[in-house]
């Protein structure tokens, strides 16, 4: 794993950015793995900037996202759909059909997310995953567990998750109870892994997904075997590593 550490949350976003930005331009229908939360958003920002002011174009590229709540229709403002249209698809040329998100109204969410996984190999795999890294280790909404879970699929939130995430929220009440999730599969296989970390609230996660045993109570962990992963953090969330 290569560590990349960074000044400030700033500095993390356009470094990100710019690793993006050049698969972009050396592939320029590259298949692009998304990340929602606050950890992209400064990332997306800059490769609006990139579009807006360096004409990078991303009209043959193809996304997809690691996941959506389930029972949230697109149009809902907390679903993930209508979070990369405004963070990111509305503002650059994508053309929306090579856009994909998971479906929080799939009648059938694991045969969905069968599917899913099958798109992904239908479109080459991905070329580039772009990952946060939850204060509990997980990655999309993989969650702690006594086994690491491969397929893209129906997953219950944890009660750590659904705190985290209630500030996207009038109330914690509001926040789903399940959500459509990649799978580890998808994710490790990725041609490369792009992993963000900000904020002291990050340390210990980081930590134990750099340092610690590989251990499906830290989903983050599996990284460690995957022979092409940047992790770009600033100095509070790579406080707690060895030096």
């Amino acid at each position: 794993m290569l560590i990349i550490k960074a000044q400030d949350y700033n500095d993390m976003s356009r470094k990100a950015a710019r690793f993006i930005a050049a698969q972009v331009q050396l592939k320029p229908n590259s298949v692009l793995g998304l990340a929602t939360g606050s950890t992209p958003l400064g990332t997306y920002r800059e490769l609006i900037r990139f579009h807006r002011q360096e004409e990078l174009s991303f009209c043959d590229v193809r996304t997809v996202n690691l996941d959506e709540y389930y029972g949230l229709p697109s149009t809902h403002p907390q679903s993930y759909c209508h979070y990369m249209q405004e963070h990111l698809f509305n503002h650059i040329d994508i053309t929306p059909g090579n856009t994909h998100i998971p479906d929080g109204l799939a009648d059938d969410p694991n045969a969905y997310g069968r599917e899913y996984d099958d798109l992904i190999v239908c479109m080459g795999g991905i070329d580039v995953q772009l990952l946060g890294i939850g204060s509990k280790g997980h990655i999309a909404f993989n969650e702690p567990s006594q086994v690491f879970s491969t397929q893209t699929r129906l997953v219950d939130l944890n009660e750590t998750t659904i705190e985290d995430n209630a500030r996207f929220f009038e109330s914690e009440e509001e926040v789903p109870r399940q959500a459509i999730s990649m799978g580890m599969k998808s994710i490790m296989a990725a041609k490369r892994i792009l992993i963000l970390a900000s904020g002291n609230g990050k340390a210990e996660a980081v930590k134990a997904m750099v340092e610690g045993p590989v251990d499906p109570m830290v989903p983050a962990s599996i990284l460690q075997l995957h022979p092409d992963v940047i992790l770009i953090a600033d100095a509070t969330a790579l406080s707690l590593l060895a030096q």
